[in-house]
């Protein structure tokens, strides 16, 4: 019994001596999160629109056989560049010289019929004077000439239409371009009722590239239009391909369409590209980037700072006694990188770029200030270059 007792009290003791050692120790508090944070960028920046187009061909020809007959050459390397007026195809001609000697025989013929009746007209004049010929024997010597005058019109014509027949025998080029595969081989006839498709040509330089444009950049083109004041004046527009960065090629837009269309509510618009390095291809989509207006005194922030909820848009800023508060944006273009933000952010105010993810709204962090990017140069393809004055400091590890 009395070891029991004991037991019971070293128990009693021990608990004791925990509770007390509970009551003395203090929790450490937790530290609030290190997060990188930087001033927006200010600067003018040109607004811009992008869009999806596709280059076609100023000039596309299909050449086919205007004449009846068999095909007798091909005169091109398919896939070349021809030059205008360049021979393609050949076919053969024969047939159509014998229709030309025959015509000018024939005129030759009706023209002998004529020296003829004129001569006998003549002599019909002398002697209806004397009324040794009836006047209906003059009148029908005349006709008689009339008629080989007409006739020899006819020959001509037929001589003309013979000589047409048989240069359409030579197929030339009608413009300066790439030239497709040969569809028909020689041997085969040609031509007939329906007018045999042989090949086509396409220009490469310049190139033509459509796409569509909304309402309110058609209202701004208009705009411009207006106030530009010459109908001559092109606008500045850029272009990039699938495999290139940014849009490194400047071109012109020389059409809009004369209408919008009331379903899609967009308007067909041309660009045209000088194309002397062939780095556009008929058939290709490409990027377009048309520049607007330029807003003065924008403010940028990084895109990567930039988060997303149901609300929209959204910046993390650091606010007084470094309190995160969760700001909604409406967001403008972005250059190089930094997204013009148009309403929700002042120039003067702290934005979270780095340790997003540790940060929450209504908590305190540990900023660590990043310097502010240098204002950036106007770049070729109608936007700004972020040029940052360094590098931000490295985000430290969370304790």
């Amino acid at each position: 019994m009395k070891i029991q007792n004991y037991l019971i009290i070293s128990v009693l003791a021990s608990g004791n001596l925990i509770l007390s050692g509970c009551e003395t120790a203090e929790m450490p508090k937790p530290q609030p999160p290190k997060v990188t944070v930087s001033k927006p960028l200010v600067q003018d920046v040109v607004d811009y629109s992008d869009f999806t187009g596709m280059a076609k061909s100023t000039e596309s020809v299909e050449i086919r056989a205007r004449v009846q007959g068999i095909l007798q050459t091909a005169n091109f390397t398919e896939g070349a560049i021809v030059e205008k007026d360049a021979l393609l195809f050949t076919i053969e001609p024969e047939p159509f010289q014998a229709r030309l000697d025959a015509a000018n025989a024939k005129l030759a013929q009706t023209e002998a019929a004529l020296k003829l009746a004129e001569a006998n007209l003549g002599r019909a004049e002398k002697l209806v004077a004397t009324k040794a010929v009836t006047k209906e024997e003059y009148e029908t010597k005349k006709a008689e000439c009339d008629a080989a005058k007409a006739q020899i019109l006819a020959d001509k014509a037929d001589i003309e239409q013979a000589k047409i027949d048989l240069g359409y025998t030579k197929i030339t080029s009608p413009i300066r371009g790439k030239v497709g595969r040969k569809l028909v081989d020689p041997g085969n006839l040609v031509g007939g009722t329906e007018k045999t498709l042989l090949t086509t040509v396409v220009s490469l330089d310049p190139m033509d590239v459509y796409f569509d444009i909304s309402e309110p950049v058609v209202l701004e083109y208009m705009k411009w239009r207006r106030e530009v004041n010459d109908p001559k004046a092109e606008k500045t527009i850029y272009l990039g391909l699938a495999n290139e960065e940014g849009f490194p090629h400047k071109g012109e837009l020389d059409f809009l369409d004369n209408r919008v269309d009331t379903e899609t509510g967009t308007a067909l618009i041309r660009g045209v590209f000088p194309n002397k390095e062939g780095f556009l291809y008929p058939g290709l989509y490409v990027r377009v980037r048309i520049p607007g207006q330029t807003q003065k005194n924008a403010i940028l922030v990084s895109e990567e700072a930039i988060g997303t909820d149901l609300s929209g848009k959204y910046v993390l800023v650091v606010v007084k006694d470094n309190i995160v508060e969760q700001r909604h944006v409406e967001l403008g273009t972005l250059t190089k990188g930094m997204r013009v933000i148009r309403k929700g952010l002042a120039a003067d105010e702290n934005y979270i770029i780095k340790g997003i993810q540790r940060a929450r709204p209504g908590l305190p962090v540990d900023p660590q200030m990043a310097e502010t990017p240098a204002p950036a140069k106007k770049s070729p393809e109608g936007e700004s270059k972020a040029e940052p004055k360094s590098e931000p400091k490295t985000e430290p590890k969370p304790e």
